[in-house]
């Protein structure tokens, strides 16, 4: 017992102090191991076997005949691959000349307790507690190659690099966390980590463009940190995650079938699996019959065997995943295929693996023949011999040549130039932890031409291959390589996938799946996240008037700049329209041939008025007033054609002015005829006043002098001007060009005046219209005054009210209807009578009362 001072200081050597007493009972079971002696041996923790024998707990007696079972011959070629390795190195002059490594390689039995185990022995030099023989003592191990598992290497991380500073390189181990270098400073590996494959799984999904995905993940350190980088790798990104299902180490039967239930009624096409035990998981996928998803795989199990089993085939045809860079060693299958019992009596794997291949035995009475000489290991020919998928054994042969190559470099070391203290080099042959800092540095090319490194979190360059899980015809899996995955911290990543040669899943063998919680939104649209839920689904809304999103999947519209407006499907800004009365319309056509053919009917009237300027008809009506209203009716007609157009300075001027006086001087003949009508009618002699100064032609030019006036002081202090207005309407913005006012009073006193005048014409005429006479002309005038202020009145309300050029029109509309109504009301019946009853046009008939 330790007080709590004493315990701050004392805390490693009360761990060491237990560190030492599990040593003194681990002789309760034993482990195999393989040993050769070299100048400096390295240590190698593989899981020959995947069973270990329970401890006896109470310490009383030790455990007889207790050893691992369960051959597992992948592990075992693993083992031999690093013996490879170390002998083609000390067979190679030019890497570690004068110099030898050797090997110490035990089982670990796939248990965390026999890897500690394992690695203590193997650094503090109890070789007793590897192999079934006397306590005895070796050269203690500087560096570890293992081991396979994350949980092993998390505590052989812990114990060893933290308490006796020895350093491990994992050929298997990816969890990111222990890329975290304070908590362990001297862990290395030459697989990439989960960090790397969580990087490319998340731009597979980007580049397929599926953001509605589901996660599954194994209760364990590699399932958990496996997710939460991928979780780190999706942010930011649009893809989102449906739900993630975690599955127990015990695989309880109603757990796993609420899983595969949560997996087949998910929208999600996609699902992202970090495992590394399938069956549970599959043997109930295959039992549910779910054949519509895509699975992606990660890197332990893209080429997992039992997608060859036929009844996991139309579940899992079409999986994607991500498996280590495959190699091709040179001479390891045959060094994996020459071995023998008899000659291999230092290795106790050998007959283990020969029985398991042969099916014979080396003791008889087990009811198995016996083992002969005569039996050979052919390359191809099983799961220890396969050397067409080396991807983890490849890992070993890079472990053992990093080590190989920070040794050359603590070999190259010059004393007093040494990287510690005073320039000192490493003791090669005792080192522990110094060791530690030649691996960070080495940096080599393998025998097979792939550059090797550390980074600053001892991790390798991340290089993967994309494995697509194929059927063939006769309807067995194949594992086909489709494309690669290149990424370092430096460089990001590079990614390839040949689409071609891709055979998808989820029920679409020849098109990419769709796995999106909301379709992307087309062009004209933008996504609006629907409330409660993630950012991947969403509803579609259309950008409103005057804004676009021209790409698909838009989160926001965009404002059209000035004097554009957004097109009718809102993904073009298309120039606003410029609207006026032009010739080119079909308005302006119209109304430019009606005020052409007013004029046209105005001067034949007048032609026919100058023919016919003797007969009684045309003199008895004042002929020089007639000629007069008929040249101002047919200025009247011509002022229209000013309206049309595009507005400019002087357009604008011309027709406000010219509109003024051509109506005037036209209401002022009008007013004359009827003054000259009331006046014979009612007897009024020359002499008198009334003739003197109300002479026809005095009252036809008199107002016109005065509306004259009045426009010269219009243009001059506020004249109309060309202006641009923005309007909406139903086909959308536009831009109006119109002839701005520029002063109301002056255009007031225009209409004003005119509409005055013809009042006092309308008022006149009314009261000669009864008075006797044969061709009484004051009913004619009141009847084209009366159209004339009719058309007038109602201009107003519609001037007002209508938009654009809609605005002139009317005001066109307005000088023509009121013009044909004189022209018409006026000239017509006269025409007739001249054209048509001639008889009429005497000076009998026209006296007759």
């Amino acid at each position: 017992h330790v007080s709590s001072t004493e315990n701050d200081m004392s805390q490693d050597l009360v761990v060491l102090w237990a560190v030492e007493l599990f040593i003194t009972f681990i002789c309760l079971y034993l482990n195999a191991h393989v040993l050769s002696a070299g100048d400096v041996v390295i240590g190698g923790l593989f899981p020959v076997h995947v069973m270990a024998p329970q401890p006896e707990v109470e310490f009383q007696s030790e455990k007889a005949n207790a050893s691992c079972e369960i051959f597992h011959q992948r592990a075992y070629r693993w083992l031999r691959a690093m013996i490879f390795a170390v002998e083609e190195i000390n067979s190679n002059p030019d890497l570690l000349p004068n110099f030898t490594l050797g090997y110490l390689v035990a089982d670990t039995c796939l248990a965390e307790s026999t890897t500690l185990l394992a690695a203590m022995a193997m650094v503090t030099g109890q070789e007793a507690y590897l192999a079934n023989s006397e306590c005895g003592s070796v050269h203690t191990v500087p560096v570890i190659v293992g081991d396979s598992r994350t949980s092993a290497s998390i505590i052989v991380a812990n114990t060893l690099g933290k308490l006796l500073y020895s350093s491990q390189v994992s050929y298997l181990a990816s969890c990111g966390c222990l890329s975290d270098k304070r908590r362990y400073p001297l862990f290395f590996r030459t697989t990439p980590s989960d960090a790397a494959e969580a990087r490319a799984m998340a731009e597979l999904l980007r580049l397929m463009g599926w953001t509605w995905v589901g996660l599954v993940s194994a209760d364990d350190d590699f399932g958990r940190f496996g997710i939460q980088m991928l979780m780190e790798a999706l942010r930011g990104t649009e893809v989102c995650v449906a739900y993630h299902e975690v599955i127990p180490k015990d695989y309880p039967k109603m757990t796993m079938q609420r899983i595969v239930e949560t997996i087949q009624k998910s929208t999600a096409r996609v699902v992202v699996a970090f495992l590394i035990d399938l069956d549970a998981l599959f043997e109930e996928v295959a039992h549910q019959n779910i054949t519509d998803k895509q699975w992606i795989a990660n890197d332990p199990w893209a080429t997992y065997a039992a997608f060859l089993v036929p009844r996991y085939i139309p579940s899992l045809a079409g999986t994607i995943g991500f498996a280590l860079r495959k190699a091709n060693i040179p001479g390891l299958g045959s060094f994996l295929t020459h071995i023998h019992p008899s000659s291999s009596k230092s290795d106790p794997f050998v007959k283990e693996l020969w029985e398991m291949l042969f099916g014979c035995s080396f003791h008889s009475g087990l009811g198995r023949p016996l083992c002969s000489d005569s039996e050979v290991i052919g390359i191809g020919e099983s799961l220890y011999a396969d050397v067409s998928q080396l991807r983890i054994t490849y890992n070993v042969y890079k472990a053992v040549y990093a080590i190989a190559h920070a040794i050359k470099n603590m070999l190259a070391c010059e004393p007093g130039k040494g990287p510690f203290l005073k320039g000192q080099c490493p003791d090669v042959e005792s080192c522990l932890s110094q060791i530690a800092h030649y691996l960070r540095e080495v940096n080599f090319t393998t025998p097979l031409n792939e550059w090797m490194n550390f980074d600053q979190n001892g991790d390798p360059p991340a290089s993967y291959d994309i494995i697509n899980w194929h059927v063939t015809a006769q309807g067995t899996g194949d594992f086909v390589t489709v494309g690669h995955f290149v990424s370092s911290q430096e460089s990001g990543g590079q990614f390839h996938i040949d689409m071609d040669r891709v055979m998808w899943g989820a029920g679409s063998r020849h098109e990419v799946p769709v796995s999106v919680c909301s379709r992307p939104c087309p062009p004209g649209t933008r996504r609006a996240v629907q409330k409660g839920r993630p950012v991947c689904c969403f509803d579609c809304l259309p950008c409103a008037e005057g804004e676009i999103s021209n790409q698909t999947g838009s989160l926001e519209c965009f404002r059209c700049p000035e004097r554009f407006w957004s097109n009718s499907n809102r993904t073009v800004c298309i120039p606003q329209q410029v609207d006026f009365l032009s010739y080119s319309d079909t308005m302006g056509i119209i109304l430019s041939i009606v005020s052409a053919v007013g004029a046209a009917l105005t001067a034949a009237t007048f032609t026919t008025f100058l023919y016919y300027r003797h007969t009684p008809l045309v003199r008895a009506n004042n002929s020089e007033v007639s000629f007069m209203l008929l040249l101002s009716l047919k200025l009247c007609f011509l002022c229209a054609l000013a309206f049309i157009g595009q507005p400019v300075a002087w357009s604008c001027m011309l027709r406000h002015t010219l509109f003024g006086i051509s109506f005037v001087l036209c209401i002022s003949c009008v007013l004359s005829r009827t003054m000259v009508v009331l006046n014979w009618l009612t007897y009024i002699k020359p002499s008198s006043f009334y003739s003197l100064y109300l002479y026809p032609k005095n009252i036809s030019l008199s107002p016109s002098f005065s509306q004259v006036l009045i426009c010269v002081l219009w243009l001059t202090l506020a004249p109309p001007q060309p202006t641009e207005r923005d309007i909406v309407d139903n086909w959308g913005p536009k831009i109006i060009l119109e002839c701005a006012m520029g002063s109301v009073v002056g255009f007031s006193f225009v209409l004003g005046y005119i509409g005055l005048l013809a009042c006092l014409c309308l008022l006149l005429a009314f009261l000669a219209r009864k008075l006797p006479d044969n061709f009484n002309e004051a009913k004619l005038i009141t009847f084209s005054m009366l159209i004339f202020c009719a058309v007038w009145v109602a201009f107003v309300p519609a001037y007002v009210s209508s938009p654009g050029k809609y605005t002139v029109a009317v005001e066109i509309f307005a000088i023509l209807a009121s013009s044909y109504g004189l022209l018409l009301c006026i000239f017509a019946p006269k025409c007739f009578i001249i054209l048509l009853r001639p008889e009429k046009n005497t000076k009998k008939h026209m006296m007759t009362r």
